[in-house]
């Protein structure tokens, strides 16, 4: 039985997979909120994405060095089970299994039926229906090639890549609302910087994603090259697209209209446009959704494989299908666990209670650099990290930071989800006792 993945990945797609999995519905739905957390700041606000950017731009440079020197499926579970051991690895690989990129999944895929119902009248049980058949459309894409699944992923990162920019042309051109002070903001410094740092998960939420292109490391056609100049490039583009459109949103609808507005792309389309357009905003929404969730089925996958070879997983999600050259069970195992998760409606528990361990295993993979300069010293590094050792440090702290604020700000919520990740210790044990036999 073959185990290994074809490299089909090449710098274009790797490029588009980053931006791909990076936009979402965050930009579309979030500016709104992280406006109102720093009541109504607008040079907070726009420095709150700034900082964000900069900060994923810093893990993606990590990252970099990372990947190109060790080019395996899994990525940061692989770096975290050679720094520190298959234990903490696993504890990520169960997480994103059970939680994390399941939870994402499904609520892709229950988002993407909601904006279609705004463009077209359907049922509610209807939605749940085609939640279903999206998730299952992509499974199927995924599974026939690698090649296929890249495809998808970059006609509908272009899309809505070109979108969004067409959006803020016609926001700045058509509005007259844009200020960078707001009469109607007053806070105290200590409640500005409290509701920065709330503002700051928001942010960094709709950054999430570019994270998972280094499961996909060893489909990669010189990723020793590609990596670093793909993550460099993709997270770059993000944060200038991110800019723009709030700025945009701004010159729309100005900062009163904009921190009420529970989606601002709408809001903005509804008053320079007609109120009628708001269901374009919501086709746009239906599309990057859709990109977003093929982009997450195609690399979450690679993790399961990963930790299947590793015999800490079940072994048949090692397994490469002989025709598409895909880990096929890896893909479907990892859909069916979503679709169970949105047709119960439990992924949005799920997801709430552990988006932020996902920034301590994402601080722990970049930490990994420091492991693997020290135990590795003349090992292949064909792209070092500039500014080492400061930008892995910070990108780090930050992490760091942004755990211990949600275990101050929100402990309940911080139990529940380190709880579910703790629940992994004794089914890795049950693994290695029983070598991962199922």
């Amino acid at each position: 039985m073959n185990h290994e993945l074809r490299c089909t990945l090449t710098f274009r797609d790797l490029t588009l997979l980053v931006i791909g999995l990076v936009i979402g519905s965050g930009i579309f739905l979030v500016p709104g909120a992280v406006l109102t957390q720093v009541h109504g700041n607008i040079v907070m606000a726009l420095l709150a994405w700034v900082i964000g950017g900069a900060l994923s731009l810093l893990g993606a440079l990590t990252y970099g060095e990372l990947t190109a020197a060790n080019p395996e499926a899994g990525g940061l579970y692989v770096f975290i089970r050679d720094a520190f051991g298959s234990f903490p690895a696993f504890l990520f690989g169960w997480t994103l299994f059970f939680a994390i990129s399941a939870g994402a999944t499904a609520t892709l895929a229950v988002g993407f039926s909601n904006n279609l119902a705004q463009v077209i009248a359907i049922s509610p049980a209807t939605a749940r229906v085609i939640a279903v058949l999206v998730l299952a459309a992509v499974t199927v894409v995924n599974v026939r090639g690698t090649r296929g699944s890249a495809d998808l992923g970059n006609w509908t990162s272009v899309i809505k890549v070109g979108v969004l920019l067409a959006l803020s042309a016609i926001f700045l051109f058509l509005g007259r609302n844009f200020t960078v002070v707001n009469p109607h903001a007053s806070a105290t410094n200590a409640e500005l910087w409290r509701g920065f740092g709330l503002a700051m998960i928001g942010v960094l939420w709709a950054y999430e994603g570019w994270q998972y292109a280094t499961f996909c490391a060893s489909e990669t056609i010189d990723p020793q090259r590609n990596f670093p100049r793909a993550f460099f490039i993709g997270v770059v583009a993000l944060i200038v697209v991110y800019v723009l459109a709030n700025v945009a949103y701004l010159a729309a609808l100005g900062p009163t209209a904009m921190a009420e507005s529970r989606s601002a792309a709408a809001a903005a389309l509804g008053v320079v446009v007609g109120p009628n357009a708001a269901r374009l905003i919501a086709l746009a929404i239906a599309i990057s959704i859709l990109g977003a969730l093929n982009g997450t089925i195609l690399t979450g996958s690679r993790v399961y494989y990963a930790m299947a070879r590793d015999g800490v997983f079940f072994r048949k999600l090692a397994e490469v299908h002989p025709r598409f050259e895909t880990p096929a069970f890896a893909i479907v195992a990892g859909s069916l666990w979503s679709a169970v998760l949105a047709v119960n409606g439990t992924f949005q528990q799920l997801f709430t209670y552990t988006i932020f361990t996902g920034w301590l295993f994402y601080g722990l993979a970049a930490a990994t650099i420091f492991i693997y300069r020290r135990k590795w010293p003349n090992g292949p590094r064909p792209y070092s990290v500039p500014l080492y050792p400061w930008t892995p440090l910070l990108f780090v702290v930050a992490s760091a930071a942004l755990v211990l604020n949600t275990v101050i700000a929100q402990p309940r919520t911080a139990a529940i989800g380190l709880g579910i990740v703790l629940l992994g210790a004794p089914a890795y044990w049950t693994w290695r006792r029983l070598g991962a036999s199922g």
